[in-house]
């Protein structure tokens, strides 16, 4: 049902334009919003007035008429004053609740097709069928953002996201749960994943800009049909997990670019536990000193390169050639040998994923 405060705002505007007061009551004789002093119809009168075959009546100085939803009426609105001016902007104001009502409709009925659809809880037939009905188009490319918050914060966003995006544009703004808000974006033929990541970075920035928000963002890939979208929703979905996980450091997840993230994510937690006892046994690498994991992590953004990595970790090569070999010693594994690199940086993805179950309760 349409709010009390949108009722409010729109008979305010309508009254200080025609200064003629305006009310609008329930079917219950209760009022909803007057731009004047009421009292309670009474509820035989409300009654009386709805079942009867008018669509107006005059009570004094009151106009009255039906606000019809359908044919079913749901309100009644009271236009306060003589003449032929008070029944004329009474009218008007019936057309304009008219048309908030229906806009008010069509937007909770996409909002519960686009959850459903995200869902996968509707049939094929009925998608396009719905689809239809509410004047979505269904072969249009678009791609699901998935914007975390904080669960307190999760309003602010989606306002935020409702002024930056429109349903002009074919967008389309919601959420399923507490903590995540979706983007649902409609995009031109020719736009690809650079302008995927643009629009995400752009997300992260302005809800930091406008409201100190700390968000995480994630998108899935671009589909090109109405039904598909919650394939897209889901890799989102996926994305930011992995990101969390796997690339903390990083505010925008992509599922295109989630990398060997994607297949440990997937993996059974018995067959990741075998992994990490037949490689470290029980010297896990989330007993390294931080200096350590420090080294290897830079050790690995230089492809492997000791002379690059000593220079940017400001040590002497023979500093890092040792870190490396103690390493070994305690590992069994020399990171200057690419497949013991590639073994010992799986690992510590792998540990990483353990500690995420961990921490999930799973």
């Amino acid at each position: 049902m349409i709010s009390s405060q949108i009722i409010k705002t729109s008979i305010e505007e309508l009254a200080a334009i025609s200064k003629i007061d305006l009310a609008v009551w329930d079917l219950e004789g209760k009022e909803v919003a007057a731009t004047f002093e009421t009292e309670e119809m009474s509820p035989a009168l409300i009654t009386g007035f709805v079942n009867s075959p008018a669509d107006s009546q005059v009570i004094g100085m009151h106009h009255l008429l039906k606000v019809l939803d359908e044919e079913i009426p749901l309100f009644v609105l009271d236009a306060k004053g003589n003449g032929e001016d008070s029944y004329m902007i009474g009218k008007i104001a019936v057309s304009q609740l008219r048309q908030l009502i229906i806009a008010y409709k069509e937007r909770f009925d996409r909002n519960n097709f686009f959850q459903n659809l995200l869902l996968d809880n509707m049939l094929l037939v009925d998608i396009y069928n719905r689809a239809k009905k509410l004047h979505i188009e269904a072969a249009v490319p678009r791609a699901v953002f998935l914007i975390e918050t904080d669960k307190d914060k999760d309003t602010t966003a989606m306002e935020l996201l409702n002024g930056m995006f429109s349903a002009q544009t074919g967008d389309y703004i919601t959420a399923v749960d507490e903590s995540n808000v979706i983007l649902i974006k409609s995009l031109a033929s020719e736009d690809g994943y650079d302008k995927l990541e643009q629009i995400a970075q752009t997300i992260t920035d302005m809800m930091n800009m406008e409201a100190m928000l700390n968000v995480r963002v994630a998108y899935g890939t671009i589909v090109g049909e109405l039904k598909e979208v919650s394939k897209s929703y889901k890799e989102a979905k996926m994305a930011l997990d992995v990101g969390k996980i796997f690339y903390a450091e990083k505010k925008v997840s992509a599922y295109s670019s989630l990398g060997i993230g994607r297949l440990i994510y997937q993996l059974p937690v018995n067959l990741c536990k075998i992994f990490i006892d037949e490689i470290f046994g029980s010297n896990v690498p989330a007993e390294l000193d931080d200096e350590t994991l420090i080294t290897i992590n830079k050790f690995f953004e230089n492809n492997l390169n000791v002379s690059e990595t000593s220079r940017q970790l400001f040590v002497h090569r023979n500093t890092l050639v040792y870190r490396i070999e103690k390493l070994q010693k305690s590992t069994g594994l020399d990171i200057r040998v690419f497949d013991d690199a590639l073994t010992f940086k799986i690992a510590l993805m792998v540990v990483s994923y353990m500690r995420y179950l961990d921490s999930q309760d799973y």
